[in-house]
């Protein structure tokens, strides 16, 4: 009886795997299925069901376009003067995203900002999330670019849909008011909806100097910290450092080559 129960489960999960995998033509001929072929079948929908899970991650990764960036792994907890390790660590396991909360990394130019975002946009590609990631000039200067109103909503609804917008380095650049009109219109779409996470090297306070006169600043930091953690960074540039080794290293070995 046992068995026969278990073998029950199995069919019936089989037939809602295909079900969900839309196998038309082998629902249409359920019922010309013998016991002898659900082997079978159950290892055709394995494989299915896999491959197409594949296929989605890697749609899902393009679709991100988080560029190159080093894992956490390789990221020198040492080096910034402060900067909030468990709270990092805790980002990474993205229980932010479940009440769309949003995430402010701020902090001076090479601190690790970027790297750190990136590496949370792909464990939400991971999770099956969707993600994009882009810089702030970019994508304000796509929506800026657009010719005509159909054509810009379009834009609007990409920057809108992903359940994790990523939109670094607000704050290098000053923008028109109609760029922080955009700015606004972005994060008032996905306020209370999807999670947004920017970095910046500015606090709020000199925002009015990234969008000097536009009226939507107050608004837009109101929705944008409504819901929000901000993790602050402090240190020198570890791009400098590198820099500087790599220089060091390089005059080195002229030396050694002249004292040959």
């Amino acid at each position: 009886m046992k068995l026969e129960m278990m073998q029950m489960i199995d069919i019936e999960l089989l037939k809602q795997q295909a079900l969900e995998l839309k196998l038309h033509g082998v629902l249409a001929h359920w019922d010309e299925i013998t016991e002898e072929q659900y082997p079978w079948l159950a290892q055709l929908i394995t494989w299915e069901r896999a491959e197409r899970k594949q296929r989605s991650l890697e749609r899902r990764l393009g679709s991100a376009r988080l560029g190159r960036f080093k894992p956490m792994s390789e990221f020198d907890w040492q080096w910034p003067a402060a900067i909030d390790q468990q709270a990092i660590h805790a980002l990474m396991q993205l229980g932010f995203m479940d009440t769309a909360s949003n995430i402010i990394l701020l902090g001076s130019n090479g601190v690790g900002k970027s790297m750190i975002a990136q590496n949370l946009g792909y464990n939400a590609v991971m999770r099956g999330h969707t993600v994009l990631f882009t810089t702030a000039a970019a994508m304000l200067n796509d929506l800026a670019a657009q010719d005509g109103a159909n054509a810009l909503q379009r834009r609007l609804k990409h920057y809108a849909r992903p359940s994790l917008l990523l939109i670094d380095e607000v704050g290098y650049l000053s923008y028109s008011n109609r760029h922080a009109d955009l700015l606004f219109e972005i994060i008032n779409r996905r306020y209370e909806k999807c999670s947004t996470l920017v970095t910046t090297n500015r606090p709020f306070g000199e925002w009015n100097d990234v969008f000097p006169n536009a009226a939507c600043v107050v608004s837009l930091i109101d929705r944008l910290v409504h819901h929000s953690e901000v993790i602050a960074i402090e240190g020198e540039s570890y791009r400098m450092k590198e820099a500087q080794e790599s220089a060091s290293k390089r005059r080195k070995t002229k030396k050694r080559g002249k004292a040959i």
